[in-house]
């Protein structure tokens, strides 16, 4: 069963990305967006654990490169968040508390309630369909943790698509990625994806019955229990 998302999961089977051997076969903006890409992934692939010190000189010979693209790259994590620079002592991947990922869900069930309303009011059907699609693979996919993950965020990612605020789908996106360095994920809770599956079921009926409100109050309970299984 292949799949082809543009959004990546938290499987330890992702594919790392291949840099350049050498420097000069890219541009240096190109290299370090590259750089920057093939740590994100080591990091949501548990390879960098929350909390560990980045190691540079080891880094740069892995990859093959100098430090500068590599701080480049470093200096874009610590925008999203994956990454804590600490002075005179390095990058560390960060570490959530408990109070980081309650704040975390917080924002976001107010983000994701707010365009789950948007979509409920001024989707067309033809993206309803495109949206039901997805929940339908969700359903397909249950007992397929890997692709849940994958499908699952899709899912709200086109959500955020369909609601059409690009400075809220930034925000999303940005929070979404800080969230996969909580070590309890809250789908990894036992029976969670049942639970999170009834939940998308609801939410989607509300869409499609075109209540905002309801789609909004369902939305925000969702993310409420998501956080419950994860500070678990």
């Amino acid at each position: 069963m292949m799949h082809n998302y543009e959004f990546k999961s938290d499987s330890k089977t992702t594919s790392a990305v291949s840099l350049p051997t050498a420097e000069t076969s890219l541009s240096p903006r190109a290299l370090y967006q590259d750089v920057a890409e093939r740590l994100r992934e080591q990091i949501f692939n548990r390879e960098l654990e929350p909390g560990s010190w980045i190691d540079e000189q080891k880094l740069t010979a892995e990859f093959g490169i100098s430090r500068t693209p590599l701080r480049e790259a470093l200096k874009v994590l610590a925008v999203e968040g994956l990454v804590t620079m600490k002075v005179r002592r390095g990058a560390y991947v960060t570490e959530m508390s408990t109070q980081d990922v309650k704040q975390v869900y917080h924002i976001m069930a107010l983000l994701e309630a707010d365009a789950a309303a948007e979509v409920a009011t001024h989707a067309s059907e033809v993206q309803l369909a495109q949206l039901r699609a997805l929940h339908n693979q969700l359903e397909r996919e249950v007992q397929q943790r890997e692709f849940f993950f994958a499908t699952n965020e899709a899912f709200h990612a086109q959500i955020q698509l369909l609601a059409g605020n690009r400075w809220r789908m930034q925000i999303v996106n940005d929070l979404r990625k800080v969230m996969k360095l909580n070590r309890h994920h809250s789908l990894f809770k036992q029976g969670r994806i049942d639970e999170s599956l009834a939940e998308h079921r609801a939410l989607m009926a509300a869409i499609e019955r075109r209540d905002p409100e309801a789609a909004r109050r369902l939305m925000h309970a969702h993310f409420e229990n998501g956080l419950a299984a994860a500070a678990d």
